[in-house]
This record gives structure tokens, sequence and C-alpha cells, in this order.
């Protein structure tokens, strides 16, 4: 995957968008199906990014190499084509709303793991009793703004009852999480865009998914 020197990273060729409706306008899905699943991976973007982002991209088809079905998340306000993310209550009222569609539907009967990158690993971990997650997957987790270590969000972290993988980069100015009971956390090369090592942040998560799936 080095080849690829751009912001995004295609999706899966063989990836069916759905149309699913939420409290707050329609959100979409990129799914990738596998027959025979023992689970699946169900991932959200950054605040203002998109499904494409590289770290995303990684963390998917470490899913699929490990036989899993994979749902790629655009929030309603992305769908929408703004980029100004909505307001905390919106994004996870939208997310349990997309979530349950996917497990009564096209998911039904397999144990999902959520996550997501940034702003969409922060949605994952509030949500996680909601949505019935037996995993959560954080890349990039913004633990704090740049330069404001006391605005911590460790809470959000530490709510989530199921174990957790937080794939970090050592040079993320939004902070570096600690481990937990529950909670492991892998640095990799690299900032907030995880872009420096893709291979490591897909062996992290494919690793990860084994043991939890």
């Amino acid at each position: 995957m080095s080849g690829y020197r751009g912001r995004a990273m295609p999706l899966a060729p063989t990836a069916t968008v759905l149309e699913i409706d939420t409290p707050h306008g329609p959100a979409r899905a990129h799914m990738t199906r596998v027959r025979g699943a023992a689970g699946a991976l169900v991932v959200g973007h950054g605040a203002g990014g998109g499904v494409t982002a590289r770290d995303l991209v990684a963390a998917a088809e470490a899913a699929r190499a490990e036989k899993l079905s994979v749902a790629l998340i655009e929030q309603p306000y992305r769908v929408a084509g703004r980029r100004s993310p909505a307001p905390a209550p919106q994004l996870d009222a939208a997310w349990i709303a997309v979530v349950a569609h996917l497990k009564a539907k096209t998911l039904k009967g397999v144990p999902i793991v959520c996550g997501g990158r940034s702003s969409g690993a922060r949605v994952a971990c509030r949500t996680s009793a909601d949505t019935g997650a037996v995993g959560v997957l954080c890349l990039a987790f913004p633990l704090h703004p740049p330069g404001r270590p006391g605005a911590t969000r460790q809470d959000e972290l530490d709510g989530v009852t199921v174990p957790v993988l937080v794939v970090q980069g050592a040079s993320d100015p939004f902070g570096m999480p600690a481990p937990g009971a529950s909670r492991t956390v892998v640095q990799v090369a690299g900032n907030h865009s995880l872009r420096s090592d893709l291979g490591a942040v897909r062996t992290a998560v494919g690793e990860w998914l084994t043991q939890v799936l």
C-alpha cells in the first residue's frame, strides 16, 4: 500500500453502498460482506474526513484478511456534503441507529466491533453499551486538544466496558492514551494521520481482532 501518496485510498471494489435512515438524516454504509464471517467491523470517519482515510482503509483491509465483514460509515452531515461535524449527541444518535439497522439486517446474528478514527473513535466509545459492541477500535483517539492536556477525554475511554484497541501515532499532538485493564494501546510511527506506517496499523488491528472475535 506504500504506493498511495494522496490523502485517501480506494475502498474495496466489491463494497455495496447502503443508505440508512437516522434521526438526523440518512447515513451511508460502504459494506463488504464475507460469507461465513465470524463477526464484523463497523467503523466511522474523523470530524472533517471521510471513509477513504488511509488508516480506516488499512483497518478494513486487516478485518477482511481475517474473514470479517466490514462496514465503513459516513455520518449524515458528511452525506449531506458538510465538513463541519454535527454536535456529539447527533453523532451518537445517528451511529446508534446505523448499528441497530445493520444488526437487524445485513449483519444479523454476528458479533460487531465498533470503531473509528479520531472523533469517530470517540463516538464508538460513548455508544459502545448502546450498540452492544463486543470491542471498540480507536484509530488516533484525540485524548485532548493539542496543547491542552488538561482538557482530557479519558472518561470516554474509561467508560467502555469491552476490550479496546487504541492505535496511536507516537508524535500525535492530541496525546497518548494509557493502556488499561481491558485497553491495549499500540504506538506506531507518525502523527494523528497514522499514514507513516500503514503496515503497522494493519498488523495491530488484525492481531487484536483475532483475539476479540
